[in-house]
């Protein structure tokens, strides 16, 4: 629909009731009539669409994780661009496996990898253009991310902030060094204020990340307004999954942490009503990397983001995996609430960042922190650390590549290492909610020490970036890390893809065995018609458990679907090798070689 058949007053009357409640909280002072009117003047020509009732997601929704150039092309050749290869390899490799493809920040930008925008409406051309983009999101859904916190200090905001011209001048949070901050929380050890040289002098900008991510400053309606002309522009362009960045540190309050404020859930709260007027099949998925009971709140009221990052279950199943044992994880599993009507988890193991362990604060003993830490560093990972409020530090990620994090058990390293990768990925294809893998991971890539010097950042560490060619001549090897993983994976996706127990919000529940090395949890299909006992050996043992722990119904005829193996309520014992899973279905008319 255009502009013209639903003119600005009716968009505005249509929106109404729905976000003028967020523009009293979000902006007391100012016309809330006359914010109403802008806000229907960003969105109006984008016209409304009718309310979907399909579900965004389901047992099908296997998501990929990836930078724009994590794949280059062939060093001989420039016919494509990065974008463009992106786009073959998805389509040779991952056609009917994958529905959602995260391209990290494909704008320009002038550091951090991409989180530092310059222009948030532009490709970056090293990488394409919006074409490419677009040429994407008809085979599969785009997600894009939303650098909401903070933009380059080499954007044209900046610079007209720094020559006090219009928009950009209002545009940022100046802070006064003398006054306390030591209440803000901090993800960095980096001052919170940068010096500036202005039109007017010296002033002192809020900073949170980097002196090159100069935070934004959302008192100013004039920037939310911004943000949703951005957002709408990319949903425009084909994208329809949202994620929005750091948006945990979206609001600033001096005295307070500066973390999760109310504004900040009411800003969530509000892009969300105008996308679900204008483009009610996206989803917005907020990344808050940060202890459990505050990542959750970003469900707000099932009004706020539909996805939440699981950043709990990187450090607690790498934790796991070196240890042998379920204890934690499964503590933690028990802990989790069903995701409310509407809304799932977005389940990783690893991403472009590291593994965060903030969210591990309360869950994991400081001794087993302390050991986490030391193994990984000798498997060769780096340790970024965060100022604490008293000037101390204390470790906030682990960088380091996920396939070389499990190379061993903190007995140090073995020969299990493909195989207790493999576990960490069914791990978290059995967990409720949307699976999603990192490229890196997908892939069997090593730790990138080379590029970790090259630029001097920790997180360089897990952002290679492979040659077509040199890929696909690894690929093609099957006695390649990368060949093994990749094949192993490709199936195992194809088979979960046909269990309606694996849909985001099926059943779960986390089972008490008595055997501390296995993992047990039950899935059960919304119509109950399928069950899936997840059962996985966390160790570099042989491990058993009789069928009676699990409770395998008589009348049913049950099969592991992976290795295709009848299994009998009556068997004395379920035998798995190290870390083995097993998906034991009560139904089993798809099995690991049927689904290929």
């Amino acid at each position: 629909m255009t502009a013209t058949e639903h003119p600005v007053s009716e968009f505005s009357e249509q929106l109404g009731d729905r976000i003028s409640p967020l523009l009293r909280l979000l902006y007391p002072q100012h016309n809330q009539a006359a914010l109403m009117q802008k806000i229907a003047d960003v969105a109006a020509h984008h016209g409304t669409a009718p309310t979907v009732d399909t579900e965004p997601w389901d047992e099908k929704t296997i998501l990929l994780i990836t930078y724009g150039d994590s794949l280059l092309p062939p060093k001989a050749s420039s016919d494509q661009t990065p974008l463009q290869v992106l786009s073959d390899f998805l389509h040779k490799n991952l056609a009917g496996l994958l529905k959602v493809v995260h391209i990290l920040p494909f704008f320009p930008y002038s550091s951090d990898d991409g989180f530092a925008v310059i222009d948030y409406r532009q490709v970056n051309p090293s990488l394409g253009d919006w074409k490419d983009v677009e040429s994407i999101a008809q085979s599969f859904e785009v997600m894009s991310d939303l650098v909401v916190n903070h933009i380059s200090s080499k954007s044209q905001w900046f610079r007209q902030f720094i020559e006090g011209k219009s928009p950009g001048c209002n545009y940022f949070i100046e802070g006064d060094p003398s006054l306390d901050h030591s209440a803000v929380v901090r993800p960095r050890s980096s001052p919170l204020l940068t010096p500036v040289e202005t039109h007017a002098g010296l002033r002192h900008v809020w900073t949170t990340f980097s002196a090159d991510q100069v935070d934004l400053n959302f008192e100013n309606p004039a920037v939310l307004l911004e943000f949703i002309d951005i957002v709408l522009g990319y949903c425009q362009r084909g994208v329809r999954w949202i994620r929005l960045d750091a948006v945990g540190f979206l609001w600033k309050k001096l005295g307070t942490s500066c973390m999760h404020l109310p504004e900040t859930h009411a800003a969530i709260r509000l892009i969300r009503e105008v996308l679900a007027l204008t483009y009610p099949t996206a989803v917005i998925i907020t990344e808050t990397n940060v202890p459990n009971r505050e990542n959750l709140s970003y469900f707000g009221n099932r009004n706020e983001a539909h996805m939440v990052y699981n950043f709990s279950l990187p450090p607690l199943l790498l934790n796991a995996l070196i240890r042998g044992e379920a204890r934690h994880i499964k503590t933690w599993m028990m802990s989790m609430p069903p995701a409310p009507q509407g809304c799932a988890y977005f389940n990783f193991t690893a991403s472009h960042d590291g593994i965060g362990m903030r969210p591990a604060e309360g869950l994991l003993a400081d001794s087993e922190l302390g050991t986490l830490v030391k193994t990984m560093e000798q498997f060769g990972g780096r340790i970024s650390y965060r100022s604490r409020s008293d000037g101390s530090k204390s470790p906030y990620e682990l960088n380091i590549s996920l396939f070389d994090a499990l190379q061993g058990t903190i007995k140090g390293p073995d020969q299990w290492q493909r195989q207790r990768f493999l576990c960490s990925q069914t791990v978290m294809m059995s967990l409720e909610g949307v699976p999603a893998f990192y490229i890196h991971s997908l892939l069997a890539t090593p730790n990138d020490q080379a590029k970790v010097e090259q630029t001097g950042h920790n997180r360089s560490i897990n952002r290679h970036q492979w040659d077509r060619e040199q890929l696909e001549q690894a690929l093609a090897n099957p006695d390649s890390d990368q060949a093994w993983v990749f094949n192993a994976l490709k199936e195992l996706m194809a088979l979960r893809s046909q269990q309606p127990a694996f849909h985001p919000n099926a059943t779960q529940y986390t089972l008490q065995l008595q055997n501390p090395a296995i993992l047990g949890l039950w899935r059960q299909s919304r119509d109950r018609a399928q069950s899936i006992f997840c059962l996985h050996n966390l160790s570099d043992q042989p491990q058993a458990i009789a069928p009676s722990e699990i409770n395998l119904i008589c009348t049913d005829d049950w099969c592991d679907l992976i290795s295709n193996e009848a299994v009998s309520e009556n068997a004395q014992v379920i035998k798995l090798v190290p870390y083995q899973t097993r998906w034991i279905s009560n139904t089993c008319d798809v099995t690991l070689g049927e689904a290929l």
